[in-house]
């Protein structure tokens, strides 16, 4: 394969030398920056009750120009890569550029890790082929359970080119593939009707991800979560031990402690987290790392959307606050050194400090030990939607799966409880952290600042001790 294959700038007919040219003369005196360019195809297929649904295909191209100095930043973009708006984009940035410019900051290391396949998902299988296998999906999910009354199936992909080149003449290119599965089903009993479920993506290619078995098991789970809410009782409300099992309730390890440990948030003072680095902020035992480097991982990448490869930084150690994650930017003025974690939604959108894969490592405790450990408990598998203010920690999120601990067994299925705290606290009441580390299933998309990447969760069962548990229970 020629280095010129997947080239961005040979598309637009563009010369790398002549457009390094371009950008550090438009970038001069600033204190960092680069123009990242971008070319992307997606593809979307719905599945509703019987039926092709919804359809789409998409792509975009563009740029982004950027140039920094201190705290300023200034960006354009624009859908059409020449070199003309190229040098308009600089016109627009250059008035950041004040005092403080002139020294431009070293560029980030080099990587040649590849941690994920180059192969378009949105070219094999055909488009039919997967409209044939989106009908084979629904009759199977028909077939398995006379309770089922709807189905619904999807097929989401991307294709990603990333090139990224700075006014020292450092140049990065990335190729990102993306897929996701969704399956959900509404079964019925009598008047009563309940939802089931499942996910599954990564950044591979549909032919080795969307296999038989794999699809089958999407469906299978789905049907069982749905099964298990149609017999689910209403869950008590009060202050109670939880246990959360492995895998996706890691998403509220993501959302109420992961985003209070961006760089941007802590630089500014507006996190729960700022200020405690070197202290105790979680239980001994309990240790958070952001991983963008786990290979073919929905959150993972080469590099990031700046240039710096990815790493594992450890956030928490033992319950000790070790690290943040950063971009460039916010690392240079915190005195800190970037960490890969420098993402954007696309050209258009400026790069911020954002989570790749957040996990909680794995402990000592056999899961069985943990719900066994629980007098009068839940035990909370899956979660859906949650809200969560950074700056306090409080969150609050809606479990899809859960069942009552009475006397270290697990019994009845509950629905419509609610997990109620404040992140810092509820990572100091963790007391026991299972040895069963699982990661989620690749559905994970966050949002900040109006802007979605995506992004992996994962943890070991966990015991809290005495959270707050909103319940439908009167």
């Amino acid at each position: 394969m020629s280095d010129d294959t997947h080239s961005i700038l040979a598309r637009a007919g563009l010369d790398r030398d002549e457009t390094e040219a371009v950008v550090a003369a438009a970038l001069a005196g600033a204190e960092d920056g680069e123009l990242y360019l971008e070319y992307a195809q997606s593809e979307g297929l719905v599945f509703d009750n019987g039926r092709l649904s919804g359809a789409s295909y998409d792509t975009r191209q563009g740029f982004g120009l950027r140039a920094v100095s201190g705290e300023a930043v200034g960006y354009a973009h624009s859908g059409e890569i020449t070199l003309n708006s190229i040098r308009r984009a600089g016109e627009a940035v250059a008035a950041v550029k004040g005092p403080r410019s002139g020294v431009l900051a070293a560029p980030p290391a080099g990587t040649n890790r590849v941690l994920y396949t180059d192969e378009n998902p949105l070219g094999s299988p055909s488009f039919a082929e997967k409209v044939s296998l989106l009908e084979t999906i629904d009759a199977y999910a028909r077939a398995k359970d006379p309770r089922v009354k709807q189905v619904s199936a999807s097929l989401a992909g991307s294709w990603q080119i990333v090139e990224i080149l700075r006014p020292d003449g450092t140049f990065r290119r990335d190729i990102r593939p993306l897929v996701r599965v969704n399956v959900s089903l509404v079964v019925g009993d009598g008047d009563r009707q309940e939802q089931g479920s499942y996910g599954m993506g990564g950044r591979e290619g549909f032919g080795q991800f969307v296999t038989t078995e794999r699809w089958q098991h999407a469906v299978d789970e789905a049907l069982r979560q749905a099964l298990v809410n149609l017999d689910a009782v209403p869950a008590p409300a009060g202050t109670f031990d939880v246990v959360l099992g492995p895998g996706w309730p890691g998403v509220m390890l993501h959302e109420a402690v992961g985003h209070g440990l961006e760089g941007d948030f802590n630089r500014r003072g507006e996190s729960a987290f700022s200020g405690l680095m070197g202290q105790q902020v979680a239980a001994k035992g309990v240790t958070v790392v952001d991983d963008g480097q786990i290979a073919g991982r929905r959150g993972s990448l080469s590099f990031d959307d700046e240039g710096t490869p990815t790493q594992a930084t450890t956030l928490i150690e033992d319950g000790i606050l070790v690290g943040y994650m950063q971009d460039r930017q916010n690392a240079r003025l915190m005195g800190m050194q970037p960490t890969g974690n420098g993402r954007r939604q696309s050209y258009a959108h400026v790069p911020m400090p954002r989570m790749t894969n957040t996990i909680m490592r794995g402990g000592a405790h056999d899961p069985a030990e943990i719900i066994a450990s629980v007098k009068d408990g839940l035990y909370m598998v899956s979660f859906g939607g949650g809200q969560v203010d950074i700056t306090s920690g409080k969150f609050v999120f809606g479990s899809t799966e859960a069942y009552r601990i009475e006397n270290g067994k697990i019994g009845a299925p509950v629905k419509g409880a609610m997990l109620i705290g404040n992140g810092p606290e509820a990572m100091r009441r963790v007391s026991m952290v299972g040895n069963d580390m699982a990661l989620d299933l690749g559905i994970g998309t966050c949002g900040k600042s109006g802007q979605g990447v995506p992004v992996g969760v994962g943890q070991p069962t966990l015991r809290i001790d005495q959270i707050t548990v909103g319940g439908t229970a009167t």
